[in-house]
C-alpha cells in the first residue's frame, strides 16, 4: 500500500530583483509609439475623460531646426537636453504653475468654446462607409421577384465575400429546411449578378469578367470569346498561341487585352470601408537655402496643445475646497501633467531621431534611393542617447516627408552590402538598382533571374544568389520574365 503524501507549510525568505514600470512610464512609451493621427485621437480621448485638461490654440513655434552642411556633423544632444527630455516625467512633484495660462480670456469661455468645437467636429465627421453586404441588401430589397427567389437572394448575399465573389457552391445553400428551391437559387444568382458593382456574385474569375463584358455598351464579342475559351493562356501571357487558335493577328489580341484591363477582378472592393488609411508625415525634411544643409521639423501645425485649466488648478490648491473634490482634482491634474509631459518627450525624441537619420543618410536626401546606406538602429540610439528599443518605438508607424516623397521612418534602417569598389549600399538601394535594370530591359526579350543576377554582378554586386534576386523582384511586385514579355 502506498504511503500517503504529506503536505506541510513552511516559511522561506527569497531575495530577487524585479523591474516594474511606473504607470506614467508605461504611458510615456505608449505615447512615443503613436503616429500623429493616433496621437490626435488619444488627445481627444484624454480631453473627454479628464475635466482639467483643455486645448490651447496652436501657436507657430521655433520647431524648425536646420542641420549644418557638413556631412559629419554631430547629432548627439547635450547632457542638459537629455536630462530635460528623459527625466522630466520622473518628477511629478514639481509645481504646476508653469501650465497656468498667462491670459485670462480662456477662463470664462473655455467650456462653451470646447463644446462648440466638439459639436462642430461631430457635424463634420463623415458617416461610416456602407459595407458590400449592406449595399447588396439595399439593392435586393428593390428587386421584384417571387418570395422564394427573394429569400434565396438574401441567403446568397450572406455568402458573398469582400471581393464580391460567391464563396460557396450554390448547391450548398439548399437543404430540407430551406424556404426556397434550387431553381430559386439559380434565378436569384442571375439577378444578383446584375446588381452593382458589375461583376459581383461571380463564382470565379472567368465568370466575373464575363459578367462585366455582358454589361459593356460596345461590342465585346471578341473579348468574351477570349475570356471564355482562352483565359488560361491569357493568364500565362501566351498571346501568340491565342492568336493562332483564334485565327487572328497578335495585334488584335493585344488590343483586346488592353480593353480587358478596364475590368475589375475584385469588384467588391469598390464598396465598403476604405482600408487604405491616409498617411500623414510626422517629420518634414527640407533643404536649407542658407547653408546647403537640411531643415528637420515636426509636422504639427494642426496638432492641438494641452494645458491644465486655471480654475481647476486653483481649486486644487485652495484650502477651502472640499477634501473629496480636492483629491479628485489633484488626481486628474497629475494625470494631465503625465500626458502633457509624455507628448513633449515624444516630440523631442522623435525630432532628435529624425535629425540623426538625416545626418547619416544625407546622400539619400541629395541623390535619391540608390544612395540609401546601411544604418543600424543602434547607431541612431547612440547618437540620441537612448536605448535601441526607444528608437524602435519612436519610428514605429511614422513617416517622413522630403523631396523624394512621404517615406516610412523604418525605411532608413536596414542592413546592406558592399560592391566591388568598397561602397556600402542598403538592401533598399540594391532593390532600386534591380528595378532600374528591369526598367531598361528589352521588353520583347525580358531578363530572367539569372540574367538579372549577371547584370547586378556587372554593377559590382557579385555576392547575390539567384534566389535573392527572385526574392527582391517579388518584393518589387515585378512578375517573372515570361509575364513581362511584350509581343
Amino acid at each position: 500500500m502506498a504511503e500517503p503524501i504529506k503536505m506541510q507549510l513552511s516559511n522561506q525568505m527569497r531575495l530577487e530583483q524585479q523591474m516594474k514600470l511606473a504607470p506614467h512610464m508605461i504611458q510615456s512609451m505608449e505615447i512615443l509609439q503613436l503616429p500623429i493621427l493616433a496621437l490626435q485621437e488619444r488627445i481627444e480621448q484624454e480631453l473627454n475623460s479628464n475635466p482639467v485638461l483643455e486645448l490651447v490654440e496652436p501657436v507657430e513655434s521655433g520647431a524648425d531646426e536646420s542641420l549644418p552642411a557638413a556631412p559629419d556633423a554631430a547629432a548627439s544632444p547635450s547632457q542638459t537636453e537629455k536630462t530635460e527630455d528623459f527625466d522630466r516625467i520622473e518628477d511629478l512633484d514639481d509645481d504646476y504653475s508653469e501650465y497656468i495660462s498667462q491670459a485670462d480670456t480662456f477662463q470664462s469661455s473655455a467650456s462653451s468654446d470646447e463644446a462648440d468645437k466638439k459639436l462642430e467636429a461631430i457635424k463634420n465627421t463623415a458617416a461610416p462607409p456602407i459595407s458590400l453586404h449592406d449595399f447588396l441588401d439595399q439593392q435586393w430589397t428593390l428587386i421584384d421577384a417571387p418570395e422564394g427567389v427573394k429569400k434565396a437572394g438574401y441567403t446568397i448575399i450572406d455568402y458573398i465575400d469582400v471581393r464580391g465573389y460567391l464563396s460557396v457552391r450554390l448547391e450548398q445553400l439548399h437543404n430540407d429546411k430551406s424556404e426556397f428551391s434550387p431553381q430559386d437559387l439559380d434565378s436569384a444568382l442571375a439577378l444578383i449578378q446584375k446588381l452593382e458593382p458589375a461583376g459581383v456574385g461571380a463564382r470565379d474569375l472567368r465568370e466575373c469578367l464575363l459578367i462585366q463584358l455582358s454589361q459593356w455598351g460596345d461590342d465585346a464579342s471578341f473579348e468574351t470569346a477570349l475570356v471564355k475559351d482562352y483565359l488560361d493562356d491569357l493568364l500565362e501571357n501566351r498571346l501568340p498561341e491565342i492568336a493562332k487558335k483564334m485565327k487572328c493577328s497578335i495585334e488584335q489580341v493585344k488590343e483586346a487585352v488592353e480593353r480587358l484591363r478596364h475590368c475589375d477582378t475584385s469588384p467588391g472592393l469598390r464598396v465598403g470601408p476604405d482600408y487604405n488609411k491616409p498617411v500623414t508625415p510626422d517629420i518634414i525634411v527640407e533643404e536649407s537655402a542658407q547653408d546647403g544643409g537640411y531643415s528637420v521639423r515636426l509636422a504639427y501645425s494642426s496638432m492641438p496643445s494641452l494645458k491644465i485649466n486655471d480654475d481647476y488648478f486653483r481649486m486644487a490648491k485652495d484650502p477651502k475646497t472640499i477634501e473629496n473634490t480636492k483629491k479628485f482634482l489633484q488626481n486628474n491634474i497629475r494625470s494631465a501633467k503625465w500626458i502633457i509631459d509624455a507628448i513633449q518627450q515624444r516630440n523631442n525624441t522623435l525630432l532628435r531621431v529624425a535629425k540623426s537619420i538625416v545626418q547619416h543618410q544625407r546622400e539619400f536626401f541629395e541623390k535619391g534611393k540608390l544612395y540609401l546606406r546601411p544604418l543600424p538602429m543602434a547607431k541612431v540610439a547612440e547618437d540620441v542617447g537612448v536605448h535601441v528599443a526607444t528608437v524602435s518605438r519612436a519610428v514605429s508607424g511614422k513617416y517622413l516627408q522630403c523631396s523624394w516623397g512621404i517615406l516610412p521612418l523604418r525605411k532608413f534602417f536596414s542592413g546592406g552590402t558592399e560592391d566591388t569598389h568598397g561602397n556600402r549600399f542598403s538592401w533598399e538601394a540594391v532593390r532600386g538598382i534591380l528595378q532600374k535594370i528591369i526598367d531598361n530591359e528589352d521588353k520583347s526579350n525580358p531578363l530572367n533571374d539569372d540574367q538579372i543576377k549577371m547584370k547586378l554582378a556587372e554593377a559590382g554586386f557579385t555576392g547575390l544568389a539567384r534566389r535573392t534576386v527572385a526574392k527582391y523582384r517579388k518584393l518589387l511586385n515585378v512578375p517573372a520574365a515570361r509575364f513581362r514579355k511584350k509581343f
